[in-house]
């Protein structure tokens, strides 16, 4: 998680769009991907055409949750994006009865209810031509397609380990986004390539990696409420290296988020548990 907050850091770090950091990310994760599945699973095959299909609008989905994600905090900060990101587990929330066929709880609705608040808190005015709000609006969609996003993997696509679904999901990205990547991206400079193969080999392909194998030893609330930490990892990290200074609301909101976030987690596993 803390190599996934990190990064968060490489929307301010690379001098790029939010489309082609996504593209050269998605491009080295995917070769680094196939390779740790070949090597410690065997077979990289899916097992029939219809999970093809799967892939393929999982990938889009997340080619557009990874470009709303790095956009949001071009437009705001890294603090403001990740916790806009972070309203994801409430969102799943709203979108499962869709998907699994339960009935909203009371609860449910208080935990949107303090999602909207905390989101109020961060908003510093109800202006879409303020980049703050901008970077908020943008974030929630990314958190929008990133539910929607874990809610068709987890009902077609779990049987297949993190690392092989995503390893499907980077190549659609890539080839996806091979439509829309500027020259810029052809015309940077060396340090800049450096920092998407270390954006995509360190902090993409090894902890998705890292995530298939420790969900073989953890149970998966105790994953979930580890991935909750990833904001607080993210708006250190902002703090230290790029000297954020994030305001008293945004950090009030930011916990408002979280604890929705947590508690909606701790709840979700009590209920799958029943």
């Amino acid at each position: 998680m803390a190599l996934l907050g990190a990064t968060a850091l490489f929307s301010k770090l690379l001098p790029l769009s939010a489309t082609d950091i996504t593209f050269g990310r998605a491009f080295v994760a995917c070769v680094m991907l196939f390779a740790i599945v070949k090597i410690f699973q065997g077979s990289i095959k899916l097992n029939s055409l219809k999970d093809y299909f799967i892939a393929l609008f999982l990938g889009l989905l997340m080619a557009a949750h990874w470009v709303s994600y790095f956009a949001a905090m071009q437009y705001s900060s890294v603090s403001v994006g990740m916790i806009a990101l972070f309203t994801f587990p409430v969102m799943t929330v709203l979108l499962e009865p869709f998907f699994e066929g339960i009935r909203l709880v009371w609860q449910d609705i208080v935990s949107a209810l303090v999602v909207l608040f905390g989101i109020y808190l961060i908003v510093p005015e109800v202006s879409l031509e303020n980049e703050i709000t901008q970077g908020v609006l943008i974030g929630i969609a990314s958190a929008i397609l990133y539910s929607f996003r874990n809610l068709v993997h987890r009902k077609h696509f779990s049987h297949y380990s993190g690392a092989q679904a995503m390893a499907y999901q980077t190549l659609v990205i890539f080839i996806s986004l091979s439509f829309f990547s500027s020259e810029e991206l052809f015309k940077a400079s060396n340090e800049t390539y450096i920092g998407l193969v270390v954006l995509g080999i360190f902090l993409t392909a090894v902890p998705h990696a890292l995530i298939a194998a420790s969900l073989k030893h953890l149970r998966a609330k105790t994953f979930s409420l580890i991935a909750c930490m990833q904001p607080l990892y993210g708006v250190s990290l902002a703090i230290i290296v790029l000297g954020e200074q994030p305001r008293w609301q945004t950090i009030v909101g930011g916990l408002l988020v979280i604890s929705a976030a947590i508690y909606e987690t701790i709840n979700a596993q009590k209920l799958h548990s029943k």
